[in-house]
């Protein structure tokens, strides 16, 4: 209780956990013994690559699909497409990682099943990069079939909205190219909310992503957290927890600021 203050007043405890923040210090850890921020450096990188990398492909291929099944709502693409987001809206996490390591790491041996390098080999330069590359296939694959269900309505919704507004009748009335209409007006005004979705979600993937690294075995931060909580490692949570608002409240700042340059009717109010 000495060692760690917690003999003192609460207000005192909190004043003493923000003069070791303001001074970098986010405590050591009960169960490690070791510096907190120490801690988290590394195990944030590996998240925010894997993160990166999932967020990124299931906004471009999920916004993809959104539009394709809007501009072809009824057909037999739209039907493909929508079951495929519903199937995969519907699997739990841990559940897909695990079919995926049985089917692509067990039975067809195309990939490996966990972990983020291989161990028993030193790669170093581009040879670690491609390891890294190689060990993300299944913890991504599993990251972006997930996401993709929320993109792909959003896009949808939103492209069949923007389609039937005032002014793009008015457009196809005057004879404009459809294309252009879509590319200047349509899409435009449809990818709005997705800017959104994509920050929010972004944003929460840190915790969001802890099941995927626990199926993968990937050393990042979604694990570190769930050790924490599972161990009573207050210390750890809490540099955690404080360095996952700060990251929300960067991330949404970022993410107004794309909107304000992706729709001027904000700059102009």
């Amino acid at each position: 209780m000495e060692k760690y203050g917690l003999d003192k007043p609460l207000p005192v405890q909190y004043a003493i956990y923000l003069k070791q923040v303001l001074r970098g210090d986010l405590g050591d850890s009960i169960i490690y013994h070791r510096p907190v921020i120490e801690m988290i450096k590394e195990k944030f990188i590996p998240t925010v690559i894997l993160v990166l990398t999932g967020a990124i492909l299931s906004l471009v291929l999920g916004t993809w699909m959104g539009i394709r099944a809007a501009q072809k709502e009824g057909s037999f693409q739209d039907v493909v497409f929508s079951g495929i987001s519903y199937i995969f809206n519907a699997m739990p996490s841990f559940w897909l990682g695990l079919m995926m390591i049985i089917l692509f790491a067990s039975v067809l041996h195309l990939v490996p099943s966990s972990g983020m390098t291989n161990t028993r080999a030193s790669y170093t330069g581009l040879r670690h990069v491609l390891d890294v590359a190689y060990h993300m296939i299944l913890p991504v694959m599993a990251l972006v079939l997930l996401d993709i269900p929320l993109y792909f309505r959003i896009a949808k919704s939103s492209v069949i909205q923007a389609s039937s507004e005032d002014f793009v009748m008015t457009l196809r009335a005057t004879g404009m190219d459809e294309k252009k209409i879509f590319n200047k007006y349509i899409f435009r005004n449809a990818i709005l909310p997705t800017i959104t979705v994509f920050g929010i979600s972004l944003a929460f993937l840190i915790t969001g992503v802890a099941l995927i690294e626990i199926v993968f075995a990937w050393p990042g931060m979604g694990r570190l957290v769930l050790t924490a909580i599972t161990q009573r490692d207050y210390p750890t949570l809490m540099g955690i927890y404080l360095l996952m608002a700060i990251s929300i409240a960067i991330t949404m700042i970022i993410t107004d600021i794309v909107y304000a340059i992706a729709d001027p009717r904000i700059r102009y109010q």
